[in-house]
């Protein structure tokens, strides 16, 4: 990161106001941009914008390097004479404007997004056929992909037939053939999403904003990478997994958590550089300002479970890639600044890499009252500056749910620590208690800035059907936030 003092917010693009049943990359996206700069924000950290699959997490998405076509703004469409208003408020975007009711984008998104590609002439642009030529490497691949799943009703590339599954080339002909509109189609909702957000982020940047981009380690087994890139996942002669992601028991699971992603062939990935990996930092990093990796520790060490087990009991530590990897993230990204977020169980090797990068690691203040002063997460124990420290991630509690569920021990201690006489008065004790420390750069929730409860919880891992969901109401982030959090920046010299 830039060593400079800095803060900024944590919302995703989903979360946005937006009357279209999803946050999109169009005017709230605009006004939150003008907000932060009031707030005298540096950052807006969002969670990845792929297109999201079954469970709708963004953290297991359909590709590495697509983005998510429900952020499409359909208004700007409307705008560029695409689609008509009452093509778009005919539909049903869910009844209620408080989360995302994703049965019923799946219903309506893409049927809208349909006819404004038949109005569209993009294939005549100059900018698309440079978008074509930027994206070559994933985008006829992805195309292809979502066209044929589609095509099988949402089932998964493990189950095509087995033509398409092993990807014979007499098979692959015939269904490019068949699928030839619907592949454009996929190819126009990836142009219109870039170019939204190209402006999006020219915009952001102007104001002083940078962006945070949130990378998953790994990839979902059901993607257009994996279908494509086969061997360089740990999957057998049938294309099903061997072994699969996730992190052991602990703490806050006593089953830990089988992720379930396909396991990467480091030796055979290593054998051609890494390119696969080249290519999607490369992506990446012409997509955000800033990258955060999500689950750093795996590069070094992994937990490797037998996909027939039905928990991460019984998975076991293997050696990840490590510094083989690390230059080929620095050589991709070109100087690009990279967050390692080195949550979980970091070893000596782990802390050494980290070293050598010179990437900020993170800190969590919901991870330091457990215990007494010595608790590397209190930020008197910060031992430099180069971090990031946040009131609690995407997978955490709010701040007013997580004081709720403390001891009374545990309370005592977080009170006399943040000089306060009320629990009421926690979210913004910690929001103080960042924006004072040595850290480089403070994350908050906007949950935690809105000191909502754990209604507005983003995500309870190992968890589904409830995840993924909350959105901000229009206006609640308002001028006496603003000004708190304006007044915040000055006084701690952010």
């Amino acid at each position: 990161m830039k060593k400079k003092r800095g803060a900024g917010i944590l919302l995703p693009i989903s979360s946005l106001p937006s009357p279209y049943g999803i946050g999109t990359l169009g005017a709230e996206a605009y006004a939150f941009v003008d907000q932060l700069a009031e707030a005298k924000q540096s950052y807006w950290q969002v969670l990845p914008v792929g297109p999201t699959s079954f469970g709708d997490s963004p953290y297991q998405s359909f590709s590495a390097f697509a983005g998510n076509p429900y952020f499409i703004d359909l208004d700007t469409l409307k705008e560029d004479g695409l689609l008509l208003s009452e093509e778009i408020e005919e539909q049903y975007w869910g009844d209620d404007v408080s989360e995302v009711d994703y049965a019923a984008l799946y219903e309506a998104r893409f049927e809208v997004l349909h006819k404004a590609y038949a109005r569209s002439d993009h294939k005549m642009q100059e900018d698309y056929q440079a978008f074509l030529a930027k994206s070559s490497y994933w985008l006829e691949d992805y195309s292809f992909y979502m066209a044929l799943k589609f095509h099988f009703h949402g089932q998964e590339w493990s189950l095509w037939e087995d033509g398409l599954k092993f990807r014979h080339k007499e098979t692959l002909r015939k269904f490019e053939d068949l699928l030839a509109e619907e592949i454009d189609f996929w190819k126009f909702c990836q142009y219109q999403f870039f170019m939204q957000w190209s402006q999006l982020k020219r915009y952001a940047n102007s104001k002083g904003i940078r962006i945070i981009g949130d990378i998953p380690l790994y990839v979902a087994m059901d993607s257009a990478d994996v279908w494509t890139h086969s061997d360089l996942f740990e999957l057998d002669e049938r294309k099903k997994p061997i072994h699969v992601a996730g992190v052991p028991p602990d703490c806050f699971s006593e089953d830990g958590q089988r992720w379930g992603n396909p396991l990467y062939r480091w030796k055979r990935m290593k054998r051609d550089h890494y390119a696969w990996w080249y290519q999607r930092m490369k992506a990446n990093a012409a997509l955000y300002d800033v990258i955060r990796i999500d689950h750093f520790i795996g590069i070094v060490n992994y937990w490797s479970i037998p996909a027939s087990c039905p928990t991460a009991v019984e998975g076991e530590w293997r050696k990840g890639p490590g510094r083989h990897l690390t230059k080929v993230i620095r050589k991709a990204t070109k100087g690009s600044d990279i967050i390692a977020e080195d949550l979980g169980i970091v070893s000596d090797k782990v802390r050494a890499l980290i070293n050598e990068t010179g990437w900020p690691g993170m800190k969590i203040l919901e991870f330091a009252f457990d215990g007494d002063a010595s608790n590397e997460y209190l930020p008197h124990q910060y031992k430099n500056t180069n971090c990031l420290v946040y009131g609690g991630t995407h997978d955490n509690q709010t701040l007013l749910g997580y004081y709720g569920n403390k001891s009374d021990k545990e309370l005592k201690f977080m009170m006399n620590y943040l000089h306060i006489k009320r629990v009421s008065q926690i979210p913004k004790a910690m929001l103080r208690a960042a924006y004072a420390s040595i850290a480089d750069t403070v994350i908050f929730q906007m949950q935690d800035i809105l000191e909502l409860d754990d209604t507005a919880r983003m995500n309870e891992p190992s968890t589904v059907g409830t995840n993924w969901r909350w959105r901000m109401q229009p206006g609640a982030f308002d001028g006496k936030k603003i000004k708190m959090l304006r007044k915040m920046c000055k006084l701690y010299a952010r």
